[in-house]
């Protein structure tokens, strides 16, 4: 699967491409990890386009991602491509979301996510990070505030320091996390 999924994915993706490799990869077993793990492959364009079809494969078909929710957790905090990153982001902000299946719902209550919540603190203040990632931190920490109460907080001392900082599309985003947790 691997080095098939590597040949296609060599050169430029459409979108309609990246649906079908992540409707094959639904359909095959250990895909979802294997997907996962190409991720980090040394070559960026490479890295970048598993985690495009990684996110579709959540998106299109969360119950087959279910399985490998824990082996893609366990991976989330060493990823260190940022155009993977958006992917990574987007996906876990997916998970987080109260309406989450339940099966994913159950596998975060049962995880130890502290290290996904100061991975995602780091990505948020990180210069460096796009704000598209920026973003997506913004829902996941808003999202484990629920399991973490002393989120909110952090994160609203977070917001209003980096508020400025950021760009128009950030505060718009910053006034949808506010509304969120109720402030």
């Amino acid at each position: 699967m691997k080095e098939q999924l590597i040949a296609d994915i060599k050169t430029t993706l459409s979108k309609n491409k990246v649906d079908a490799l992540a409707q094959i990869a639904v359909r095959q077993a250990n895909a979802v990890k294997d997907i996962i793990d190409l991720t980090f492959h040394p070559e960026e364009k490479i890295a970048f386009r598993a985690a495009w079809i990684l996110e579709n494969v959540y998106t299109n078909a969360p119950s087959n991602f279910a399985p490998a929710v824990t082996y893609f957790l366990d991976k989330f905090s060493s990823q260190n491509n940022l155009s993977a990153r958006r992917h990574y982001g987007k996906i876990l902000a997916l998970l987080t979301k109260k309406n989450a299946p339940q099966e994913i719902k159950k596998a975060l209550s049962e995880y130890d996510t502290e290290e996904l919540v100061e991975t995602t603190f780091a990505w948020l203040i990180d210069d460096d990070v796009p704000v598209a990632i920026k973003s997506h931190c913004l829902n996941i920490l808003a999202n484990f505030s629920v399991k973490h109460p002393w989120i909110k907080d952090e994160l609203l001392q977070t917001m209003d320091y980096l508020v400025d900082k950021e760009s128009i599309a950030f505060f718009a985003k910053v006034k949808q996390i506010r509304k969120q947790l109720k402030v």
